[in-house]
């Protein structure tokens, strides 16, 4: 019989034993390591780990019970941040979008299709756009307008309704609105946005127009946590395509749309699977 797969995920300061200690500790319990990816950042001294492995701790109480005597013998002479997660546990996720659907409708069919290990607490949105494709997929549904000199309020709401649904993920799938610097710090490591890294100097609603008119080689995305610093969190993804002076602008932006769609796939699924660690204001992303 098929014993439950868990995911221990930990970074300390870089020194010897590290590993070692980790990979004694599920030994000596008669836990069966079955992934493993290790990263030692020279210059900040930090060591980073992600392990997957079979346990008997089949239980909440059985998993309380293990992450307990990890802390004690492993953990603590680290001095350790580390979690351990049930692999078949789904991240709770937020979806926030706003009139541009090509990010959710890759999204959505990714998740029905069993490719992101994610569980879809709803869609909140500023529009009524998208509401008929939350129902064909029977996902709930938020609109939350925008009224004039009301935005602190509405952002409220979405807060509140990320902590209702008891969400631990909130992504925002090409959502036109930027979150305050409270919204920022609240959801800090919880929150990743997408856009269109590539074109820096092209602001505005029509960033691939402006790129066709500057006759750009490269477009692409990147997938990052939300900070304060707009569009500068630490980045978990990017991907990049190349255009020439063939292409119409209407090219340009479904080539770039399409990246988008690929870039924030992979940063959910790996938020998801526990192979990001915030490193300053980096990323490390344990991919294999």
């Amino acid at each position: 019989m098929n014993r439950p797969s868990y995911i221990l995920k930990s970074s300390c300061a870089d020194t010897v034993g590290i590993v070692a200690a980790a990979t004694s500790f599920l030994a000596d319990r008669g836990a069966l390591i079955t992934e493993m990816s290790h990263f030692v950042d020279d210059e900040a001294q930090k060591s980073f780990l992600r392990v997957k492995f079979e346990d008997d701790a089949d239980s909440d109480s059985g998993l309380r019970k293990l992450i307990d005597s990890y802390r004690r013998k492993v953990g603590e002479r680290f001095g350790m941040r580390f979690n351990c997660i049930p692999e078949n546990r789904k991240t709770r996720t937020l979806i926030a979008v706003s009139r541009q659907d090509h990010c959710l409708h890759s999204l959505l069919h990714r998740w029905h299709d069993g490719h992101l290990p994610i569980m879809i607490t709803g869609i909140v949105s500023n529009h009524e756009d998208q509401r008929e494709l939350a129902e064909w997929y029977n996902l709930p549904y938020y609109h939350y307008p925008i009224e004039k000199g009301k935005k602190q309020e509405q952002e409220a709401r979405l807060l509140a309704l990320f902590e209702e649904t008891n969400s631990k993920l909130l992504v925002l799938a090409r959502y036109m609105q930027i979150l305050s610097a409270h919204a920022c710090e609240t959801l800090a490591g919880r929150a990743i946005n997408i856009h269109h890294s590539f074109l820096p100097g092209f602001k505005g609603a029509r960033p691939y127009f402006q790129a066709y008119d500057r006759g750009v080689k490269l477009i692409g995305a990147t997938a990052h946590y939300v900070t304060t610093d707009l569009d500068e969190g630490p980045i978990i993804e990017q991907d990049v395509v190349r255009v020439d002076h063939t292409m119409k602008a209407t090219e340009l932006e479904q080539l770039g749309q399409d990246v988008e769609c690929t870039v924030l796939n992979r940063a959910v699924r790996w938020h998801a699977e526990h192979r990001v660690f915030e490193n300053g204001s980096r990323t490390i992303v344990l991919r294999h």
